[in-house]
Order: structure tokens, then sequence, then C-alpha cells
């Protein structure tokens, strides 16, 4: 890629997008298509629309917007976006409220805002999200403000849009001074969003009380020109470069809000429900801007427990943004923040970073009073996992069972500053789950909020991963060396679905070498279910189940093959690797394999290398693990 050419071709794409003509002008340009008069709200409603929306299997809604930086927040999300950002692009009530994230730390509060304002900025080059504003206007305000408050109703009805807010001080005097009244001439530019040039972005953080001053918000008197113009009423003495005037047309964050001193959020009372603020010796200054604050727990809990907050809290709309609770989605977050890194060279095992997912998960969830349901199995249907004995209902009996599920437990921060000190460690070609699962036991001692009692569960928790761990590196194993027995897998299928299909249709089997008719194998049956958890008064269920999906692929012209069941295929493979287990025991573990041993061993470890992701140390490492699981 050509840098210098691609700088030129971003430099002649933006000079495209400029655009300037009186207001008559904009008016025609209106007059086709009234959406660049949009609001705020609505301006990044319809930006994170246009990304595009899906829905899941359970009818929650994905936004394409948010899916490659926040992972298994959907439902937070979907209730963010439905419940604020649709409803105030509607111009309902809640439009004047302030956003407040609520959530743990490390928990993607950040993250969104941060978001939503790249969002903008990209929304606002296209032809959709095009920002109009008067030219010169220190706030790049909305030309419609120019029209007489006693003539607005008919320019609604012409042009087929809204109009509130009045015109800044300093356009009200422009208007006069440099246009003698004559609004038609007022010059209109397109802008683009852009926190850097600080256009239609403002971000304000707290700092020392004693020294922050409320012009950071609301702007300031310039001192260099009051001696010209003889008045701090004068609009020209005064910088209307506050983040309030700034993040007008679009967006105004407010790092850690309730941090901030009193006086500074005393001007959200009046911008919240009347859409304007009080700046210097002017009046009320009209501004059209979403504000999003994001704060954590405990401050929102001291914040509500203040009697004098009431104001401020009745126009507040809190989301929570909890943990993600999905083992698969957490693992999407350590790989992107890995990925971020200078470590890329360094290989992660397979499993190595769902062992710490799944570590982590454990610590988030809380214990449901659903009869024989645990932690694991609790982890695993959130995840999407089937779990026998329980349904879908139980699924979203138990994610309403505690509204504070998730807001607790361990921050991804703290996961991958320990899967950080394991990647860092010299003379490294490969991390495996092991590696991680001891670098998080060692961190705890040095975690400073954890509580003994919380270290003991924790402890527990990193038992648990290493325990799941196992199953997955002895399923690695079971799949590498079964597919050297391909055929003896798919004989056993066929002999098992002949074997159903007689036990079904109360018919017999006849023996392919004497010709033979015999009754189904129960036995054999049986041997195969078990390994998958079918009980005994399941195993009819399932093996209707199995006939009716073979039927349902014959009617579509189908082939039901040995890749066609899920569970069906787990079972073989399991039933395979258990007869198989003495021959794995001893190939594993063996030091000085023979030659029949070491092929065996060379087509398992290419298998694991070419087709599950390990390399060459890995392949080898988890091969004498799994050795000593089993000689265990």
């Amino acid at each position: 890629m050509d840098i210098l050419k691609r700088i030129s071709a971003f430099k002649a794409e933006s000079e495209k997008l400029a655009w300037s003509g009186s207001f008559k002008d904009y008016l025609e340009l209106l007059r086709k298509d009234p959406t660049p008069a949009m609001t705020a709200h609505a301006r990044v409603y319809e930006m994170i629309e246009s990304f595009g929306v899906v829905e899941d299997g359970g009818g929650t809604k994905k936004y394409k917007f948010f899916e490659q930086e926040i992972f298994g927040l959907d439902r937070a999300v979907e209730k963010l976006v439905e419940e604020y950002f649709h409803s105030a692009a509607r111009r309902l009530d809640v439009r004047k409220r302030i956003l407040l994230l609520m959530g743990p730390v490390s928990g993607g509060k950040s993250t969104i805002v941060t978001m939503l304002k790249r969002g903008l900025e990209q929304f606002s080059r296209t032809e959709k999200g095009a920002v109009y504003a008067i030219k010169g206007c220190p706030m790049h305000e909305e030309p419609l403000h120019l029209i007489p408050h006693e003539l607005r109703a008919d320019a609604e009805r012409e042009l087929g849009v809204r109009i509130e807010g009045s015109l800044c001080p300093s356009c009200q005097m422009r208007v006069r001074t440099e246009y003698g009244g004559n609004i038609e001439n007022v010059q209109v530019e397109r802008v683009v969003v852009s926190e850097e040039n600080r256009i239609g972005i403002g971000t304000f953080s707290p700092s020392d009380p004693k020294s922050q001053d409320i012009a950071d918000l609301t702007g300031s008197i310039d001192f260099s020109t009051i001696t010209e113009f003889g008045s701090e009423s004068d609009p020209r003495a005064y910088r209307f470069d506050g983040e309030l005037n700034k993040a007008n047309r679009g967006l105004m964050e407010f790092q850690e809000m309730l941090k901030c001193d009193e006086k500074f959020l005393w001007n959200l009372l009046s911008l919240t429900q009347e859409g304007n603020f009080k700046a210097g010796r002017f009046a009320l200054i009209s501004a059209d801007e979403l504000i999003v604050a994001h704060t954590n727990e405990t401050e929102y809990k001291s914040f509500i427990a203040n009697k004098k907050n009431e104001a401020l809290q009745s126009r507040m709309i809190v989301m929570p943004i909890p943990y993600n609770l999905k083992v698969s989605e957490e693992e999407k977050i350590y790989k992107k923040l890995i990925g971020q890194s200078d470590m890329k060279h360094i290989h992660i095992a397979p499993h190595a970073l769902r062992s710490a997912a799944i570590f982590s998960i454990l610590t988030r969830l809380k214990e449901t009073k659903k009869q024989g349901m645990d932690l694991v199995k609790k982890m695993r249907m959130y995840d999407g996992e089937e779990v026998e004995g329980y349904k879908e209902a139980d699924l979203k009996e138990m994610q309403s069972e505690y509204i504070e599920e998730g807001m607790s437990g361990i921050d991804p921060r703290y996961v991958i500053n320990r899967i950080s000190s394991a990647l860092i460690k010299q003379d490294l070609q490969c991390i495996n789950a092991l590696d991680v699962l001891r670098a998080l036991k060692e961190g705890l001692d040095q975690h400073p909020s954890i509580t003994k009692e919380e270290r003991e569960r924790y402890l527990n928790f990193i038992s648990t991963a290493r325990k799941e761990y196992d199953g997955l590196a002895k399923k690695e194993i079971q799949k590498a060396f079964v597919y050297s027995f391909e055929e003896s897998a798919r004989t056993l299928f066929e002999n098992y679905l002949d074997n159903i299909e007689s036990y079904c249709n109360w018919s017999k089997i006849k023996d392919p070498l004497t010709g033979e008719e015999m009754d189904p194998d129960e036995r054999l049956m049986r041997s195969i279910e078990e390994q998958i958890g079918v009980s005994e008064n399941a195993k009819k269920a399932f093996r209707e189940e199995i006939l009716i999906r073979i039927s349902s692929y014959s009617r579509k012209g189908k082939k039901f093959d040995y890749y066609s069941h899920e569970r069906l295929r787990e079972a073989i493979e399991k039933k395979l690797f258990t007869d198989l287990k003495d021959i794995v025991k001893i190939t594993t573990s063996t030091k000085t394999p023979d030659e029949k041993q070491l092929k065996r061993i060379n087509e398992v470890t290419k298998r694991l290398i070419d087709e599950h992701g390990y390399c060459p140390v890995c392949a080898n490492e988890l091969l004498r693990y799994v050795g000593s699981l089993l000689n265990r």
C-alpha cells in the first residue's frame, strides 16, 4: 500500500464533502431531503442503525455497530439502543435525560462512548449523516435557527421538519452587523463532526475542584478584547469554546461524571430539560446535544443517597452495563486485547484463553435456586450450550433471577494483565492453558481488593477451570486419535443406526456375516448413549429423535451421515476413544516409542497442528499432559 497515495485520496475525498451556500440554498436542500435537520439524538440512532441489525434465535437484536468491540453484552446494548437512543430519536421525553452508563470497572462503558464518538465522526462524512451549520458560528449551530419564532410553524409545515432552539449570541450579532438582518444571505457550510477539531463532540473530565473552572464547560470572557468592545455582554468579547458549546449538534461525554464538583452539574439541569444553558452575561444559549456519562456502581449508590442530588437524578436514564457472562465472548475480548499488543509473535495454544474465560465467568455468576443446576452447567447454558434436562425457558428464568448478576467478579483488565505476565517471560515460543491458569493463581495474592473469602472462592474456580481444560484436552487428543480410526468410527455409526431402527420398529436385525436374525444389541446402543449422558429413561426419545432426523433428511433429498448429528458423533468418538484408551495411554506416555507408536504420534501431532491450531511445541506438550491424565 502506498501510504502517501492513500493520504492524498483521503484528502481529495474530504474536499469533495465540502459544501457552502446561502441560507436560501440550504432551504432548497432541505426541501429535497429534510434529514440533515435531524436532532443530535436522531443522528446517533441513525448512525447505529446504518451498520445493520440482526436478530438472534432468542429474539435479541444484535447491532452490528458494536460487534467489533463489545462482546457478550447484546441484551444490555439492545436495551440501551431501544429504550434510550430509539425513543430519544423519536423526540420522546427520554431525550431530555442524561444517559448514565453504570457498571463495574473494565466492563465496556468507556468503549461504548468512544465508539459512539468515532461512529458519529464517520457518519457525518456520509450523505445520510451530513451536518450543516451557520458558517463562522463557534457552536456550529443549525441554520434553521435563523427563522424567526413567529414564522416557524409555517416553515415546519413547508419543509417537513421540527425547529427547536434559538440563535447563539454570536450569530445574533453577526446577522445584525454582517448581513444587515437579511437572513437569506447568511452563509451555511457542511461540517464534519470531529473530536480533534472540536466540532460536534465535547469531552469533560473532572480534575481538582480548586483549579477547574466552569469556563471549561460554558466558555469564558476574552480579556484581550474586552477593552476593544467595552462590555462583557458583547458576544465578540466572549469565547464560546466550552465543552458544552463545542458538543452542540452531537455528543457530550462526561467522564466519571459523579466525581465532578456540584457546580459543574448544575448546568446540566437546564440543558437536559430545556435544551439550553447559561453562560456569561447572555440569555440562555440553546444546545442540541446528547449527554452521556459513565460511573461505577459504588459512586452511583453514594450519589443517589445524597438528597441534594434529587433534581439531577430525576433527569437521568441509568443503563446498567454489566460484565459479559458468555465464555466464548470473553475469549474474544482477550484475543482483541492481545491482538493490539506487540506480543502477537508468541503462539497461544488452543483453549488457553478459554480456560481464563471460564475462570472469569464463574466469578461473575450467581448461584441459581434451580434444582440440579450448578455454576458450570449455568455457565454452559449462558454460552449457548445444551444441558440435558433444561430448556430455553430455564435459561430465561435464570437470566432474570438476579438483576445485579454480572455487576461483580473478576474484570477483564486483571485477566489480561496476568496473561501479559505469562506472555512476557523470556524464551517463550508458546503459552498454554496451564501457563495462563498458573499466572491467574499467582496474581490473586497481588490483587488489592480481594478478600480472604473471595480468594478461596477464586482458587476453587481456577481448579474448576483446570478440570474443564482437562476435559477439553482429552477431547482434542480423542479427536486426533479417532481420526486415525475414522473407518472404525463410521462402521460403529452405521451399526448403531441399524440397531436403533430395529429397536424402534420392533423388528429383528440381520447379522451381516451369518445372515442370522437377532434382537437389537441393547448393550452396544447403551455403551454409545451413555457417553453423552443419555439416561435409561431418555434412551427411547433419543433414538426416535435420530430416526425423525433421518426421515427429515430423506424427504429433503439429503444424506444423513456421520457429521449430521453433533451429539451422536460426539458419542461415537467418545465410545471409540474409551475402547482405544489403552492404546492412547501407551502411545502418549511411553518414553521410547517403537516405530508403530512413533508413526501414530506423528500422525496425531500433524493433525493437531494442521487442523486444531496447535504449534509443534504445544502439540507435544498436550500429548504428554493427556498421557499423564490417563495414567492417573
